[in-house]
């Protein structure tokens, strides 16, 4: 049962960076996409497929830049100029 337990809640990998720190207790304090990029990179070199990982933490920074962008033509859209009058921005 302990095996078990280990490996859900605190994972070789999780624990093998030198610096001591859990992943996790970094990651938390991001965003979603951001912390998944990170959490990829952090454990990369600890685990079997560290290509694997690296495309992983590429995908989330990728999907980060995609909403960043999508949240940027929101904003374009939706500026009010000093009339009050809405203005669109592309």
């Amino acid at each position: 049962m302990s095996e078990k337990v280990e490996r859900v809640n605190h994972p070789k990998h999780y624990n093998l960076n030198p610096s001591g720190i859990e992943c996790i207790d970094v990651v938390e304090w991001m965003s979603f996409n951001i912390g998944n990029a990170v959490k990829y990179l952090w454990r990369c070199e600890s685990k079997d497929n560290e290509k694997e990982d690296l495309e992983k933490a590429i995908w989330y920074i990728n999907r980060e830049i995609q909403r960043i962008e999508k949240n940027k033509k929101k904003e374009d859209v939706n500026v009010v100029n000093s009339e009050g009058l809405h203005k669109v921005k592309y």
